[in-house]
């Protein structure tokens, strides 16, 4: 798995600076690390952890708004979109769960569960191609980068 903040912030440095020099690179850890979870896994329930890479990256943007004009909302935005797309699958699995640890067998949790197994993988097709077409398309990661070295530029 990539490692989150592969440069340290600079306390001598202002937010600017700081974030011209880590946004970039993180982005650039963000996709890679996507990219492999999603070329090494096909269970649903393993797309949790692109989920979490998210939310970290987006939490870490948020910090920075001062720093960017409204095109860090747009992405912010799309990075929201992820999540939700995510956040549906694990919903998923996780009622599925809870529910087998709840509820005794019977036909009745046998469909629930194919209910919710089948609901799961619809969404995850959904997410792996929202990631493919829209998220990962030709050129987007240079988008979030170059747009991340202009911080103060734009704001």
């Amino acid at each position: 798995m990539a490692r989150m903040y592969p440069v340290k912030l600079n306390d001598r440095s202002g937010a600017v600076v700081n974030a011209r020099r880590i946004l970039p690179v993180l982005a650039g850890e963000y996709f890679a690390q996507v990219r492999g979870l999603l070329a090494g896994t096909t269970h649903p329930r393993d797309l949790h952890r692109i989920r979490l890479a998210t939310k970290h990256f987006r939490y870490t943007l948020e910090l920075f708004r001062p720093c960017y004009g409204s095109g860090l909302e747009t992405r912010i935005a799309t990075l929201r979109n992820v999540q939700r797309l995510l956040g549906d699958i694990n919903d998923c699995v996780a009622s599925w769960e809870l529910l087998s640890k709840t509820l005794p067998k019977s036909p009745t949790r046998t469909k629930v569960k194919e209910y919710l197994k089948n609901q799961a993988e619809h969404d995850a097709e959904d997410f792996r191609k929202e990631w493919k077409e829209k998220f990962d398309a030709p050129g987007r990661e240079g988008w979030w980068k170059v747009y991340l070295r202009n911080a103060g530029k734009s704001a």
